[in-house]
């Protein structure tokens, strides 16, 4: 028995009988949009220091390349995790049905071919993560799948904090951001929620050496006067045990002083989901997929 997942097709669960070669389809979780119009490709993206950079872009099949469909990239590229295809549910009937693109890049940090991919973006590498990311950004723009007025970044907690490094670095790239319970004060992450333990990934920043390597992208650090960024959406949770919302609210605090604008939402239950059952879930999604579609879709 196995299981498939793909982007455009509800996971299901199949069984293979090796003495009869009979492949049988045992059960499939339900269609949530229309993917029939839809087609996936794969991509690679070459990063500053020349290693080709993985990425997924979701996409209609009649969508031109020159420059025009509002695109939402995703990535994460921490912790060994593996950014794999999986059924898009949501963002298919939220994003996907209105003819946009989706793609998720499979950036150094994650797990995606093993753990020497994690460890070149770790501790005094991290940066590396970023430079992915904005790679991936370039070779979107480069091949005309959409262009900075129609392109927004997407990620939760490390994603959260790849998405402020992103808009942070490069904001010109970019005319929407979705921070989903981000990092983004590192400086002093170790003394907030869980952060003492993501020590291993990121450096500490009470070492010198190590503090360099981080302020050197710390998002909040980097937020800077007389520079124009695209009025990111902040989402946080007041119960969020792991990365404590208090990363949110500085970064919303900081646009507010720099006379940025922002949108900035804090659900008071669900922990680092930022949502405790369905009906929270909804009302985020839908604040999100809204947020997206005025900043990408409209003239």
């Amino acid at each position: 028995m196995f299981t498939v997942s793909d982007y455009l097709r509800p996971t299901s669960i199949w069984y293979f009988d090796a003495e009869t070669q009979n492949l049988e389809e045992l059960k499939t979780t339900p269609t949530a949009f229309d993917a029939s119009n839809h087609v996936v490709d794969q991509y690679e993206a070459t990063s500053c220091d020349g290693t080709s950079i993985p990425y997924f872009l979701v996409r209609a099949k009649n969508a031109r390349f020159d420059g025009a469909t509002p695109t939402l990239l995703y990535g994460y590229g921490g912790f060994q995790v593996s950014l794999l295809p999986s059924y898009l549910g949501p963002v298919g009937r939220l994003w996907l049905e209105q003819g946009n693109a989706y793609v998720v890049a499979n950036l150094r940090g994650g797990g995606e071919f093993g753990p020497q991919w994690h460890q070149a973006a770790q501790g005094a590498t991290k940066q590396t993560t970023w430079d992915d990311f904005l790679a991936v950004a370039e070779d979107l723009i480069r091949r005309k799948v959409t262009s900075p007025r129609r392109l927004g970044v997407i990620g939760g907690s490390q994603g959260g904090l790849l998405v402020g490094a992103a808009i942070t670095q490069r904001p010109e790239l970019f005319n929407a951001a979705i921070m989903q319970v981000p990092l983004f004060d590192m400086l002093r992450y170790t003394s907030l929620g869980a952060g003492a333990s993501w020590i291993a990934e990121y450096g500490d920043p009470s070492i010198a050496e190590q503090r360099s390597w981080i302020e050197a992208y710390s998002p909040y650090q980097k937020l800077a006067p007389g520079k124009t960024y695209p009025a990111p959406l902040i989402v946080t949770s007041t119960k969020d045990d792991r990365v404590h919302p208090s990363h949110g609210r500085k970064a919303a605090a900081k646009l507010a002083a720099l006379g940025q604008p922002y949108f900035y939402y804090e659900n008071t239950d669900g922990g680092h989901a930022a949502a405790a059952n369905l009906i929270e879930y909804a009302r985020r999604l839908a604040l999100e997929y809204t947020y997206a579609s005025k900043r990408l879709c409209s003239e």
